[in-house]
């Protein structure tokens, strides 16, 4: 199969990357950082025109959710404009689109919402998860409207080797490498009260190459592991892992102006699809992204 990623050189670009590859897939990447702007439609087509694909993971995108509190904007064309451009450009292909949005679509559930499925309903809270909600709708258009073949991944929470410092498991794990080599004890943290669904990337990457092998168009599918744990349980698995005494201290400055309190998913559409289910256990995850960032650090 040949495939295009968009954001290829990204987080969990990389690790797609390395998974179609794997796989014996024919991959070939597109960023920005490379060259090619989501927002440069007629670059963009021109890329995915050359590289003919059977199929277009779309994964570029704004993904820092806090940041996008000061940048609404840009996180809505970004996500948005972006996705539709990149639609677009697929339309006279006969190729598959994995177009990826968030679980911060669902926004602020109750309890007796969770587990959230495919069919609950869109309540989004930052500028980030609008953005989102726009480009699920712009991708469930194109398969209406065009017939175009485009499944809708719903991501909750992931993490594992190579994430940015934005996210909190990476930002943990450095403050956490830097007092080993400071002798420093206070490990700065933000909200610990949110609970979220954690999956590895490398877990979803398999979740995603399997959608495009076996979805259904115009379907939307949770990857998500099915447990949600506090972020400060996440903290403090990770402080459990460090190599001298270290302790969480409060920092205001970390708060986002609004968290959304709990996400819990349900992937028994995706499983029964695909037959995926998540495999490597958190703590697995945990002690890589130690082990990244003690590395990065010294």
């Amino acid at each position: 199969m040949r495939a295009l990623i968009t954001g290829s050189e990204g987080f969990v670009g990389r690790h797609l990357t390395n998974h179609l590859t794997a796989c014996g897939d024919d991959v070939v990447g597109i960023d920005r950082t490379t060259g090619v702007d989501l927002l440069d439609s007629g670059a963009l087509a021109a890329a995915i025109r050359d590289a003919d694909p059977d199929a277009v993971y779309h994964l570029g995108g704004w993904s820092d959710v806090g940041a996008s509190w000061q940048a609404p904007v840009e996180a809505l064309r970004v996500n948005a404009e972006g996705t539709l451009n990149v639609l677009q450009a697929c339309r006279d292909r006969d190729a598959r689109v994995l177009v990826v949005s968030s679980a911060d679509i669902y926004g602020k559930v109750t309890l007796g919402e969770l587990p959230l499925t495919e069919e609950s309903p869109v309540r989004p809270v930052s500028p980030y998860a609008a953005s989102k909600v726009a480009a699920d709708m712009i991708a469930l258009q194109a398969w209406l409207g065009y017939g175009l073949e485009v499944m809708r991944v719903r991501a909750f929470n992931h993490l594992g080797p190579g994430q940015a410092n934005a996210f909190v498991a990476p930002a943990l794990a450095e403050r956490i490498a830097r007092c080993e080599i400071d002798g420093r004890e206070e490990v700065t943290v933000g909200n610990l009260t949110p609970r979220r669904d954690f999956t590895d990337v490398r877990d979803v990457v398999r979740a995603y190459r399997a959608l495009v092998c076996d979805g259904e168009p115009g379907e939307a599918y949770n990857v998500c592991s099915g447990a949600d744990i506090a972020i400060a349980e996440l903290a403090e698995r990770l402080v459990a892992l460090a190599r001298r005494p270290v302790r969480l201290e409060g920092d205001p400055t970390l708060q986002r102006p609004v968290d959304v309190p709990v996400l819990r998913g349900d992937h028994t559409k995706l499983t029964i699809a695909t037959g995926w289910e998540p495999q490597i256990p958190l703590d697995v995850t945990l002690a890589a992204i130690m082990d990244e960032w003690r590395d990065r650090v010294s």
